[in-house]
């Protein structure tokens, strides 16, 4: 899983480090990269593995080809998303439409959620944390265990 929070910087030709235990993971997954598209729930960069966007992918295959929606999901997430390989360093090289969304000019901080990780600038995503966990405290009695986990 991706967990944690790791905050790095971009090198001088663009290129920014990827966690290693975020490499680690993908790699046992079998990938050697991360397909990256803006968010349109918050100013960061979504992080998916190849498995996440397919899954993704054939769920907007689900819609009618002709219902609106489907396009607003393919154009928002597919027609977004970047393919960006791993160095043999692990850094990746993310495209200036993505730091631009992100508003990222030099740090980044990569944000473990489970199955996926976000990208953000430091200082945005503090504000949308310290927000994350007042609204997480109001809501905790929603977050239930499946009976699996009551054995």
């Amino acid at each position: 899983m991706f967990l944690s929070t790791y905050e790095n910087k971009l090198d001088k030709k663009g290129r920014v480090s990827v966690p290693a235990s975020f490499r680690s993971y993908l790699s046992s997954l079998g990938y050697n990269g991360i397909i990256c598209y803006p968010s349109f729930n918050n100013q960061s960069i979504e992080a998916w593995p190849q498995d996440r966007i397919e899954k993704i992918s054939n769920t907007i295959d689900t819609l009618s080809p002709f219902e609106e929606k489907r396009d607003f999901f393919a154009t928002s997430i597919l027609s977004e998303s970047t393919n960006l390989q791993f160095d043999s360093e692990g850094r990746i090289s993310l495209t200036s439409k993505l730091l631009k969304h992100a508003k990222i000019k030099n740090s980044m901080i990569f944000v473990g959620q489970g199955k996926t990780f976000q990208i953000w600038e430091p200082t945005i995503f503090e504000k949308f944390r310290a927000n994350a966990r007042k609204k997480a405290n109001l809501n905790r009695s929603s977050l239930k265990w499946e009976s699996q986990f009551n054995k």
